[in-house]
């Protein structure tokens, strides 16, 4: 039997009861999944719903409003239990739906960094027009400032996602600008744009934002502040054009027709623009798979992270970035 998945079950503002429903989910579709908290609760909850599975006791849980440093003093808050399964290869890869900053924190301070990548990044699966299907986003967050290097480190995090997990062949590499010339950014796109032209990946130079989601790129890379706006405003965007629709589609008799027949067709856009269907974001960079999810995230988001941090695992995607120097 292959090594658990780590779950943060007292993380996220529906936890424990959508963490455990979730993790229930995703241990009926064949994911060994370990449950961190406090066991006394999760066992509770764990009853109330029917279901079995392992606990690792962890006796405290850092809250959304607390700093993310916390992780260092508190050693035994249920995130960096769940990182130290990994470590310890107990577990195959740790997934937290709570507070980012200490995931990413905890990712940091317990697996320690891959050699050859000096800051870990977020890597966001966005649906777009490519032939995955998807584009990856990366640094989606977790990285504010950022000097020329890390941007070409990022580059090679996306891309070995992309290869292993989204099967994309030699990926397309691009680089996030207001313009497709070499001579237009600011000054971190002018020096990073020749570091990524001969880092040996398939760069194919720079990507405005109109061509993100255009079959331009398999990987767009930028700074985190950035692809965190980039991302929020796309989600935004899904969400307003769908009510546009449903709003055209509940007017007169006939548009209430047409919607009937369009129904499948929709319901099936709708799943696959809706962020659950990714349910976290890995963070790259890290010696081991560790994914952060939604606060707000309920139990098909849960599922399906537990789902994509057990495919990481098997990829072999963390020897190949520990391969790359």
């Amino acid at each position: 039997m292959s090594r658990p998945v780590a779950l943060d079950a007292l993380g996220g503002d529906h936890a424990p009861r959508e963490t455990v429903a979730g993790a229930l989910l995703a241990a009926a579709a064949g994911v060994p999944v370990v449950l961190v908290g406090d066991e006394e609760r999760l066992r509770r909850e764990l009853a109330e719903q029917g279901g079995e599975l392992p606990v690792v006791h962890a006796p405290e849980v850092i809250e959304m409003h607390a700093p993310a440093t916390e992780v260092r003093r508190r050693r035994q808050a249920s995130i960096n239990v769940a990182m130290r399964l990994v470590k310890e290869g107990e577990a195959e890869a740790a997934v937290s739906m709570g507070h980012s900053g200490a995931t990413m924190a905890a990712a940091l301070f317990v697996l320690g960094r891959i050699p050859g990548f000096e800051r870990p990044a977020i890597l966001a699966e966005i649906p777009s027009a490519a032939p995955s299907g998807r584009v990856h986003l990366i640094d989606a967050g977790a990285n504010a400032d950022v000097r020329p290097q890390h941007l070409e480190q990022f580059a090679r995090l996306g891309a070995a996602y992309a290869e292993r997990m989204s099967g994309v062949a030699r990926p397309r590499v691009g680089l996030l600008s207001i313009g497709e010339e070499a001579s237009k950014g600011n000054q971190l796109v002018l020096e990073a744009h020749p570091l990524l032209a001969a880092s040996g990946l398939n760069f194919v130079g720079n990507v405005e934002g109109r061509d993100v989601l255009a079959d331009v790129a398999d990987v767009v890379v930028t700074d985190g502040f950035t692809g965190n706006v980039v991302l929020k405003l796309a989600e935004g965007e899904a969400r307003i054009l769908f009510g546009w629709i449903k709003e055209a589609l509940s007017g007169s008799l006939k548009a209430r027709l047409g919607a009937l027949l369009v129904r499948d067709a929709l319901k099936s856009l709708a799943a696959r623009m809706d962020p659950a269907e990714y349910g976290a974001m890995p963070l790259l960079g890290v010696r081991g798979p560790a994914f952060i999810g939604h606060g707000a995230s309920e139990r098909r988001a849960v599922r399906n992270a537990l789902l994509r941090a057990h495919k990481m695992a098997g990829s072999g995607l963390m020897d190949a970035l520990s391969g790359v120097e």
